[in-house]
């Protein structure tokens, strides 16, 4: 199998050309080349597809093996892949299918960069929608994403807001720098809590003004990453929301700054780069 690394803000993903390939157990694959020491190496494996209602359709696969409905930086990688390989007539636009709908992408040139940006979809609050084994109150839907759930979790309360972007996530706004949080200890507890049946996304975060945010995710399935283009979203989201930012808001990530779009009723729009790193070929059966 012939295969492309490309990262988007340090997060990493394999990406193989799956168009005409047959049946393979993908879940496995993943296992065994995101693997650090044993494979090539990545937050996750991109699968390029053929689609019926889009351009192209993307498939990501966890390092666990587990499938991911959404992942920004994921999606503005493949169409990294695309527009460099040429694979696209309209060059500079194209559609994506992915699990959780049909997302667009364009290409954003400033000065002599160039930069993928693409549409996420809109935000889902229901707890059903997200899904969040918590109850609403009496009041506004949106209750539970505005109302700081408290989770326990060690002894630490985390007061968080939930919010799904085609995947699930957790978002909690810390008093204090955020390089001092134990993400390393709570993320995975966090993930796997019964409060969430299918597992969360965790993002800690911290207003540092009204148009700018730092932040750090630990990722379903793959742990602490240096990025989460969902994630981004997620916080961008909730803090629109609660009042801390207005429709814009950039984010700055261990791997480098994301800008988020939202006008509080329409798609969540992800705007940053994404780089082919090196290309080789897959050798294990």
């Amino acid at each position: 199998m012939k295969f492309t690394k490309l990262q988007g803000l340090g997060n990493d993903f394999v990406l193989l050309d799956a168009r005409d390939f047959q049946a393979i157990n993908w879940a496995d694959v993943a296992q065994r080349i995101c693997a650090r020491h044993f494979g090539v190496g990545s937050d996750g494996l991109l699968l390029l597809l053929r689609s019926q209602v889009a351009d192209f359709r993307m498939r990501i696969f966890n390092p666990d093996g587990s499938e991911s409905e959404a992942c920004g930086n994921g999606l503005r990688c493949l169409v990294r892949y695309v527009m460099t390989n040429n694979l696209n007539q309209k060059k500079d636009e194209l559609s994506i299918e992915t699990l959780s709908g049909i997302r667009q992408a364009r290409l954003v040139k400033r000065g002599h960069q160039s930069f993928i940006s693409v549409s996420m979809g809109k935000p889902l609050f229901e707890p059903r929608a997200i899904p969040v084994a918590a109850e609403v109150g009496k009041g506004s839907i949106y209750d539970i994403m505005l109302g700081d759930y408290p989770l326990t979790i060690d002894g630490s309360i985390l007061k968080l807001n939930f919010v799904s972007m085609g995947n699930p996530h957790a978002v909690y706004f810390a008093p204090d720098s955020i390089a001092e949080f134990p993400l390393t200890t709570l993320g995975k507890k966090v993930e796997n809590n019964p409060l969430f049946p299918r597992g969360v996304n965790f993002e800690v975060a911290r207003m540092t003004s009204p148009g700018r945010c730092e932040m750090r995710v630990w990722e379903r399935g793959a742990g602490e990453t240096l990025a989460c283009g969902s994630g981004a979203c997620a916080v961008a989201v909730a803090a629109r929301m609660r009042g801390l930012s207005g429709n814009k808001l950039e984010l700055s990530l261990p791997g480098g700054l994301a800008e988020v779009s939202w006008d509080g009723q329409g798609e969540v729009r992800l705007t940053g780069p994404a780089e082919v790193v090196f290309s080789g070929e897959w050798t294990d059966d």
